[in-house]
């Protein structure tokens, strides 16, 4: 080898790595040294083919055709806060006009390091007493075909330094919105019974939705069948022990700790409350479904009434 190669050669073999490069690597490697060093020692000192050099080195050298998407891809990342997997970015990109598939997306991801939020498998919702006054009228069946037509509801709980801090939604299944929520530092019986308040106030005459639980002490207590009863809503509930009975209230729960309790640090109990309010509005608002054909809640139950 000429005293040029050899020097290349050496070079190279200063690269000591654990693992062999890969031919894009090399390819990298070489086109970083051609101008120092003879192209064909180059090539040989790293077994790298000329055709597989040339390869990777019109690919090293062309524009980056997804430059504009990368951008766009990192935007809706973070914007969502890590919430959003390529599924959904894929949605949010075809909406900015930048029609790539999922599998491209969900590359561009893996090369840009953003890893998205993932749900745990195992979810334990706040329980309370155990009872039943009413029967499964939902029967597991989750689909609804107009808005406030079936409602679910449970209660959870949350504990920052010693806090406890309890949510209560009411999700219609419709679109899986939060039509209405109390958030308060005690489990006493107003944390459901002023939620159902505020839920009868976006009924429209005639709509009485049944309202599925589980068998919980709140929804057993007199007041609250009261309510019901006043606003002819029929109450069912979930069979003793059977969380799957009321698996979208129970999926929600899991989707909220995920996406803006666990991993996150909060100051003290007002904190939560106030980033559980923020999360709901963007739950309902801004964050999209793809069982909703990529909208968000209130989108769909928007295009549901122009539609009708």
């Amino acid at each position: 080898m000429s005293s040029n190669g050899g020097s290349g050669s050496k070079k190279v073999r200063s690269l000591g790595r654990d693992e062999a490069p890969t031919s894009q690597e090399k390819a990298s490697i070489v086109q970083g040294l051609k101008d120092q060093f003879k192209l064909p020692n180059l090539l040989r000192s790293l077994s790298l083919p000329r055709s597989v050099f040339y390869y990777h080195y019109q690919r090293l050298t062309q524009p980056d055709q997804y430059v504009e998407a990368k951008e766009k891809i990192q935007e809706i990342f973070y914007e969502h806060k890590s919430r959003y997997g390529y599924r959904r970015i894929t949605s949010e990109l075809r909406k900015s006009k930048i029609g790539l598939n999922h599998k491209t997306v969900q590359k561009l991801m893996k090369l840009l390091g953003l890893k998205y939020k993932v749900r745990p498998k195992r979810y334990r919702s706040y329980r309370g007493e155990i009872g039943c006054i009413a029967d499964n009228l939902l029967c597991r069946n989750f689909k609804a075909d107009r808005p406030n037509e079936k409602w679910v509801t449970d209660v959870t709980e949350f504990n920052i330094k010693g806090q406890k801090v309890y949510l209560s939604p009411v999700i219609d299944l419709f679109n899986q919105e939060v039509i209405a929520y109390q958030i308060k530092k005690t489990a006493h019986l107003p944390l459901v019974t002023d939620m159902l308040k505020d839920a009868m106030c976006v009924l429209k005459e005639g709509e009485a939705p049944i309202l599925h639980s589980d068998q919980g002490w709140q929804y057993q207590q007199k007041q609250t069948r009261v309510i019901l009863k006043k606003h002819g809503l029929q109450q069912s509930m979930s069979r003793k022990g059977n969380c799957l009975d009321n698996a979208v209230a129970e999926n929600f729960f899991a989707l909220l700790k995920t996406e803006m309790f666990h991993g996150e640090t909060f100051e003290d109990a007002d904190d939560l409350i106030q980033e559980l309010e923020e999360y709901i509005d963007y739950y309902n608002t801004k964050r999209i479904k793809m069982g909703l054909n990529g909208l968000t809640p209130v989108e769909y139950r928007n295009q549901a009434l122009l539609a009708g």
